[in-house]
């Protein structure tokens, strides 16, 4: 008996049927209607032998049982789509960050401000803001086209903004940023393709926000620091040098990934040959389950608002407050640690590069969590980052060591829960509302980073404590959102 247990635990892990014990038992029992004088007895060891035999033959049928029908929550597009959208989300946060170390000292050299510098860092978010509606109009509800222009408007903006250089044209510089902005208008669609309902499962979600968010950090950590490896290389060049050098390497790299994109990503199925196909198939069923939902819709309720208001709220702060930091870092270490360009880059990139590996074990283990614990988890590093932050400075100790620090705990907590809102979001509300949630998170974000740069600039003249005295009261009113609707915020993992 001790084999016939251990196969039928065995037999459980594997995933096959459970047998029916109850049949086991009633061949054991003797027939109803003989007696002992009339029917031949039988041994236990007899029956114990023969209801083993017929287990074993029932779990050998049972061995290789029929693949179950697709989970629809744990659902996925094919792996070359999945990897060109994640690796664009890189090139977009890369191609973002990457003029930052030189930015002020490019501008200063055609006769810009610091004012202005950071005019060129921030005018991107505002433009991509102003392209989202009209593109969302023209998209089709697919993502080849918003691609496609993405890919289109960082090449032509990059090499206008190099252009810059060789033709003494200040302005040269904030029109290629402007151009390159039309582009960025892909971090909506990044997220949106990661939370559409008809190729991800609400399980899938968050662990795919979760890779976004890693290729956001790489980002803004590798950016500053190849940004700044170039202008300290060089190039005694018209063309290509410390100035310009980000903008053609930006450029080349876009056509790279464009290219690879091309032959990679298939885009989801157009909805209105859906309505107007005969044929129901995988991609037509899942499409149809979206529009049959976007027929059902009536309205939201208050709690839904709520957590809208939330998870928007949060989103803004994250990124309010990682733009803060990455605009003032330049700016406050040339005033207290000597600064260059060069050196203010590769800090940025220290810290960013440092939460890699934290956000890499999130990707692993955040789906066995509600999101709703992760953001409150993220909140409270970030939040520990600030106070240190203010400590030090009303001690008048900022030094390498405990600034850093702060910014790694900055960079990891708000990095971190920057994961969960849009996919929470998405799996509080119906799944027709993808696209709004999408844009509404977006916009977000864009605010999030213009009146954080604008914070960020503005950090050292108001003082350094009044400043991080702001990011906290943001993130108090994010955090009395989160008690307020902490119920409401209950959604599944995965």
């Amino acid at each position: 008996m001790l084999s016939t247990v251990a196969d039928y635990v065995a037999h459980r892990e594997s995933g096959g049927k459970r047998p029916s014990w109850g049949k086991l038992n009633s061949t054991a029992s003797t027939p109803r209607g003989s007696t002992p004088a009339t029917q031949p007895s039988v041994s236990v060891d007899a029956q114990v032998a023969q209801n083993q035999e017929e287990f074993e033959m029932r779990d050998t049928t049972d061995a290789n049982p029929p693949p179950p029908a697709d989970d629809t929550e744990l659902r996925l597009p094919n792996w070359g789509s999945l990897v060109t959208m994640v690796g664009t989300n890189a090139l977009l946060q890369f191609a973002f960050f990457v003029t930052v170390s030189s930015a002020s000292l490019y501008a200063e050299y055609l006769g810009g401000s610091p004012v202005f510098s950071g005019l060129t860092i921030g005018i991107p978010a505002v433009f991509s803001g102003l392209a989202l509606i009209p593109l969302t109009r023209y998209d089709q509800g697919r993502y080849t086209r918003p691609l496609q222009i993405s890919y289109i408007a960082i090449i032509v903006g990059y090499i206008l903004h190099a252009m810059a250089y060789k033709a003494k044209f200040l302005y040269l510089i904030l029109i290629g940023r402007i151009v390159a902005g039309l582009g960025f208008t892909g971090f909506m669609y990044m997220k949106r393709y990661c939370s559409d309902p008809r190729i991800i499962g609400i399980r899938r979600r968050t662990t795919l926000a979760s890779w976004l968010v890693l290729t956001q950090a790489f980002g803004f950590s590798v950016g500053p620091f190849i940004g700044g490896l170039l202008y300290k290389v060089g190039f005694s060049n018209d063309i290509f040098n410390g100035y310009t050098s980000t903008g053609w390497v930006t450029s080349v790299v876009t056509v790279v990934v464009a290219i690879a994109a091309l032959y990679f990503f298939q885009d989801v199925p157009d909805a209105r040959r859906i309505e107007n196909s005969v044929e129901v198939g995988t991609e037509a069923t899942m499409a149809s389950e979206v529009l049959e939902e976007r027929l059902a819709i009536s309205q939201l309720t208050g709690a839904q608002w709520g957590v809208i208001a939330s998870m928007c709220w949060s989103s803004m702060s994250c990124f309010f407050i990682l733009g803060a930091w990455e605009s003032n870092i330049p700016i406050f270490t040339a005033r207290t640690l000597n600064y260059t360009p060069y050196a203010a880059g590769n800090f940025i990139a220290l810290g960013g590069i440092a939460t890699l590996p934290f956000l890499l074990v999130s990707i692993r283990y955040s789906p066995r969590f509600q999101d709703r614990i992760t953001l409150a988890t993220g909140s409270t590093i970030g939040v520990t980052g600030l106070v240190l932050m203010l400590i030090l400075l009303a001690t008048d100790r900022v030094v390498f060591g405990s600034f850093y620090v702060c910014w790694f705990l900055v960079a990891l907590g708000f990095n971190l829960a920057s994961t969960c809102t849009l996919s929470l979001l998405s799996k509080q509300l119906p799944n027709a509302w993808n696209a709004r949630t999408s844009m509404a998170i977006q916009y977000s974000n864009y605010s999030g980073r213009v009146t954080g740069a604008v914070l960020g600039g503005a950090g050292v003249q108001m003082g350094m404590k009044n400043y991080i005295a702001v990011q906290l009261a943001v993130v108090g009113i994010g955090a009395l959102l989160h008690a307020t609707f902490w119920k409401q915020l209950k959604a599944k993992t995965g």
